[in-house]
């Protein structure tokens, strides 16, 4: 029996799905983040060489499709892909941006956009023609915007400008400082610069900034209202650099954050006002649309042998 296996590998955490030739699933393993920026390259080979003993304990997989974030820039993709050869994978793998495996998982014919809120964002989208665009993606210091982090680290600004009094009154103060144990804003700075305060750590505040928001609290309310801005204006980017022809196709969400805040998909669609789209949250996990990938990869290489 043939095994297959696909991955998505995010920075707060990493699934793999394992099926057979058909696609019928077999196992699904998670594991730890596997992000090439946040953990290093050791670390991400540690993650996925876990991850791949505990799905396929005593068969190699014939194919492999990963989608990472990142992957698609100049050299990343490269550097990936020469970790998987030392895992035994040469030419029988895939290396993918996370967003496509979000249109594979979401669009049945994998025509689309996606847009994804979890630590970090991104949308992207690919039209009949085959064509791709992206917008957004590029981290937290180039374009991350309305992202999980972001909304953390916003909240979090608020806070201190709050405690400082040169900021608006807001609970997210105290919500915050008790999430991350701390009793005055003098313990803040050792936890910023080199104490653990990562991207990852900043995208866990995001739920409590959700319920801040829910009591009514306007300084969260208006930071949940401007991510939904800012990922409207990414998904409106991705549309306009393609050509749906006029016909439907899905705008699929996908990310923690919309877990979290199912009502931003709406707010995200009122905003954007895209003729055509079809809003839609995923309903499968994106590995799967990393396995169907994998499918597309062995069963290319089994009809080119014969």
């Amino acid at each position: 029996m043939a095994l297959l296996v696909g991955v998505d590998a995010g920075g707060t955490k990493t699934t793999g799905v394992v099926a057979d030739e058909t696609g019928r699933i077999l196992n699904t393993v998670r594991r730890g983040g596997a992000n090439l920026h946040v953990h290093g390259e050791l670390a991400v080979e540690k993650v996925l060489a876990s991850l791949l003993d505990e799905l396929c304990p005593d068969e190699a997989p014939v194919a492999l499709c990963l989608g990472m974030a990142g992957v698609d820039r100049p050299g990343e993709g490269d550097l990936v892909r020469a970790l998987l050869r030392r895992l035994g994978f040469r030419g029988n793998a895939v290396v993918v941006n996370d967003a496509v495996i979000a249109i594979a998982a979401g669009a049945h014919d994998r025509v689309g956009v996606v847009v994804i809120a979890g630590t970090g964002s991104i949308a992207y989208g690919i039209d009949r023609t085959g064509k791709t665009a992206r917008a957004g993606g590029l981290g937290p210091t180039l374009a991350d915007e309305g992202s999980g982090g972001w909304v953390g680290h916003k909240a979090l600004v608020a806070a201190v400008r709050a405690a400082e009094g040169r900021g608006e009154p807001t609970l997210l103060k105290d919500a915050l400082f008790h999430v991350l144990g701390v009793t005055a804003l003098p313990d803040l700075p050792p936890m910023a610069y080199g104490g653990g305060l990562t991207r990852e750590r900043l995208a866990e505040l995001a739920p409590t900034v959700i319920g801040v928001a829910r009591t009514g609290d306007a300084v969260a309310s208006a930071i949940l209202e401007e991510a939904s801005t800012e990922l409207a204006s990414t998904a409106c980017s991705v549309v306009r650099q393609l050509d749906f022809q006029g016909a439907p196709y899905p705008l699929i969400f996908s990310g923690g954050l919309f877990n979290g805040l199912p009502s931003l998909v709406e707010s995200i669609t009122r905003k954007a006002a895209l003729a055509g789209a079809i809003p839609c949250r995923i309903q499968r996990d994106p590995a799967e649309g990393a396995l169907a990938m994998a499918l597309d990869l062995y069963r290319s290489r089994r009809d080119a042998r014969t």
